[in-house]
């Protein structure tokens, strides 16, 4: 049986334990301990693990409470992204009790035990929780994310029916936060070819648009045995979701209008 082993500067070591001060006389605290990934490519250091208590009577219920307590209080090196806070820019986006979420929505008490997080997985890190999403975001502009017209554009809006509004349900939600890319072992193996399941939902959502008129267009572009077809359906994309769409049904109709245009 082969044997492997990682790199010795790629080995996860424990890192630094930040506790409390003693509680003050008649002082009742509700204390969980967070153990957070922690990597600085400028120190020469392998990652680490830091673990910080946190009184929980004095913070929010969300873990990103937690993290802006500890930034603000404990260890202003802690580094990561959030922005509003209400699960709208994605920004937030970690891993958390061993699965992908947006930090903002995610509860404490959902947890059992230590709060374990770290940065969205099979991603380049670039700070602590903070990921590289530089390829990411060059593969949603090559799906040209925007409406493409060959007829003269109107007076005023391009009209739509509440029938085919409604075909963009499941679709427009998206805040890119790639959640479900990054649960994806196809785009982990494959990430550089293939376009994971949040681009690929998001270019189904042009696609699904009846006042774009480049379909074949788009379909051309998609037309690839690694920028569409490394999908196969294991559903992590939609279980992980933290806004409950399912990016592998809309690969789905991809693949179908694939099939109907060549028959």
């Amino acid at each position: 049986m082969a044997e492997f082993s990682l790199p010795k500067n790629s080995k996860i070591t424990e890192g630094k334990t930040w506790t409390l001060p003693p509680a003050k006389t008649g002082e009742e605290r509700n204390i969980r301990k967070f153990r957070v990934y922690r990597w600085n490519q400028d120190d020469g250091k392998t990652p680490q693990v830091d673990t910080y208590e946190v009184d929980m009577n004095d913070c929010g219920p969300m873990v990103l409470d937690a993290l802006i307590k500890i930034k603000n209080e404990i260890d202003p090196s802690l580094t990561f992204r959030r922005s509003c806070r209400e699960g709208v820019c994605g920004s937030c986006a970690m891993n958390i009790d061993g699965g992908n979420t947006l930090a903002c929505t995610k509860a404490c008490e959902d947890i059992d035990g230590d709060v374990k997080i770290y940065p969205l997985p099979h991603m380049p890190v670039i700070k602590d929780l903070v990921p590289d999403l530089s390829n990411f975001y060059a593969q949603y502009a090559s799906i040209q994310p925007w409406m493409k017209t060959q007829s003269p554009a109107p007076t005023r809006e391009r009209l739509q029916s509440a029938e085919d509004r409604k075909k963009l349900d499941g679709l427009y939600e998206c805040i890119l936060c790639a959640c479900c890319s990054t649960s994806c072992p196809s785009y982990w193996w494959n990430s550089d070819r293939y376009l994971g399941p949040a681009i690929l939902l998001q270019a189904y959502r042009w696609i699904a648009d009846s006042r774009d008129e480049m379909t074949g267009e788009r379909l051309d572009n998609l037309e690839d045995p690694f920028r569409l077809y490394r999908c196969h359906t294991i559903m992590n994309c939609a279980q992980t979701c933290p806004k409950g769409l399912n990016p592998a049904q809309a690969i789905g109709e991809i693949k179908k209008l694939m099939v109907e245009r060549r028959g």
